[in-house]
């Protein structure tokens, strides 16, 4: 596994287990802040490493497209 992908679903993991505790009502006004904070820079990160890869996918379509032309 690539270290994207592995940065990716921990993100993922992580996000998850915040809007779980969102979700059962398991944080106190004090640390929702916080929690809410961390999970807007994880959906940050995740965002990034997706427009990331799409380019990178785009770039290897397009690499391809040329070998193909030629």
């Amino acid at each position: 596994m690539s270290s994207e992908n592995f940065e990716y679903k921990n993100a993922m993991d992580r996000l998850e287990a915040i809007l779980e505790r969102i979700d059962n009502s398991e944080l106190g006004i004090d640390e929702l802040s916080g929690q809410v904070q961390e999970a807007t820079n994880l959906l940050k990160k995740c965002r990034q490493i997706l427009v990331d890869t799409e380019k990178n996918v785009q770039e290897a379509l397009a690499s391809l497209e040329g070998e193909a032309d030629a």
